[in-house]
Formats: C-alpha cells, structure tokens, sequence
C-alpha cells in the first residue's frame, strides 16, 4: 500500500508518494504550509482515479481533457508524466523513465496507490 511523505524542505514543504515497495512515485510542487501540502495530496486523491492520459510524446496528439495525465519526453530523452487538476494546476510529477511503458507503469501506480495512501509526516 502507497503512502504520501511529507517532508518539510529548505523552501517549503512537499510531498512524495510512494508505492508499496518504497520507490518514490511522483512528487509535487513546494508548498509554503503543511495544511497547503494537504490539499495538494487531497487534489491528486481525487483526480489520479479519473485522470485521462494525454501522450504529448505523439505528433499531433488528442488534447484531453482536465484532470489529466501529460506524458512526455524532458530534455535528456526521458519520458516522464505531470498530473494536472481539473482547473489545470500541476499536483504531482514523476521521474524519469527509460521507456513509455514504465512510464505508463508508473501512472497505473499513481492511480493505485493515491486514493487510499496513508498521509505521514517526516522532519
């Protein structure tokens, strides 16, 4: 079972969420408060479930709709994935991948794990 990890940062504080076996499945953005962290966590509880999947990696890709999954390709050749909100708002991202399937893999996991992942706080 995946859990969210709550970290406070030189800047801020944010999130991983991690899968069962402990390996870091997306992280989000710097959060100037725990309670703004929280609902951050809520927001991508809510949205991983029902997310669309959006492949930017495709020329002229189908544009989906919110909340959505972008996959896409970062400057060193990875594939990658950024979660979005229904007003569009990026909540969580992920690493990189070597291949679209384990990219896709780590969507799947995001969705698995999200909704019912416990919330643990960390120094």
């Amino acid at each position: 079972m995946g859990k969210f990890v709550v970290k406070k940062t030189n800047t801020g504080v944010k999130f991983n969420l991690k899968a069962g076996n402990g390996q870091v499945i997306a992280t989000s953005e710097v959060y100037t408060t725990v309670a703004a962290c929280k609902n951050g966590i809520a927001s991508v509880q809510k949205n991983a479930p029902v997310a669309n999947v959006e492949d930017q990696t495709e020329a002229g890709y189908a544009e989906a709709k919110n909340p959505k999954f972008e996959i896409y390709k970062d400057k060193a050749g990875e594939f990658r994935f950024r979660l979005k909100a229904t007003n569009g708002q990026v909540i969580a991202v992920s690493e990189g991948y070597t291949s679209m399937a384990s990219c896709e893999n780590g969507i799947e996991s995001v969705r698995k794990n999200a909704a019912d992942a416990e919330i643990v706080e960390e120094d």
